[in-house]
């Protein structure tokens, strides 16, 4: 779904940060240009309880949008980010990066709040120019989401991805299923252990076992 809205955004900064003043200003342009609709801006040294609410330890710290960036930012990077979540673009994107830079925990509470997301994690498994460290987020997270209902609304999904053209996507499409100990799965999993493929077909019967079937 598009918005083609202007996001808003929110900024924490401090007295004391170098970083601030220039992502203040990229924020100030943006909003002046109209590329945000409003801008809210939080001294964290003046109102640490609104910090301690959002669990943010340094500045800057902004978010535009959905979308929660940390650290110095500059304006094209800002400008970027502001584009993507006018027209609900770049999730798969900030996604990814929070995958690749350790913010799993930020990036399952993302996807709890706004369950469709989880078909920007389906796209980011597929996708065979995703890097190694990005997969290995991907599964770390569908273990966190293993007995959630976003994960159980996407066992078809998964499912289908079973049948996919990659045996690697197979592989870990087989495996996610399984985390999720549901009986519904069996019927995706079963048919791989005649996978033309031995690595597919090892986990499917690993899959299986750890059902219990």
């Amino acid at each position: 779904m598009i918005n083609n809205k202007a996001p808003d955004a929110l900024m924490f900064l401090g007295s004391r940060c170098p970083y601030c003043p220039a992502v203040l200003e990229g924020l100030t342009h943006l909003l002046k240009s109209g590329e945000i609709g409003r801008l809210e801006v939080i001294n964290i040294e003046a109102s640490p309880e609104a910090a301690s609410e959002l669990g943010i330890r340094s500045v800057p710290w902004v978010r535009i949008g959905p979308f929660e960036l940390e650290g110095q930012q500059t304006p094209g990077e800002l400008k970027a980010w502001a584009e993507r979540a006018s027209g609900n673009e770049g999730v798969k994107e900030y996604i990814a990066e929070l995958l690749n830079t350790g913010g799993i925990a930020k990036a399952e509470t993302l996807i709890k709040a706004n369950p469709d997301y989880f078909r920007h994690l389906l796209d980011i498994f597929t996708d065979e120019d995703t890097s190694l460290n990005i997969r290995v987020g991907v599964g770390a997270l569908m273990e966190m989401l293993a007995d959630d209902q976003v994960m159980h609304d996407h066992i078809e999904d998964l499912g289908q991805l079973t049948q996919h053209e990659n045996p690697l996507v197979r592989t870990d499409a087989c495996h996610y299923l399984s985390l999720t100990e549901l009986e519904s799965t069996r019927k995706y999993i079963e048919p791989l252990l005649e996978d033309a493929d031995e690595d597919v077909r090892e986990v499917a019967k690993e899959s299986l076992q750890a059902l219990g079937m």
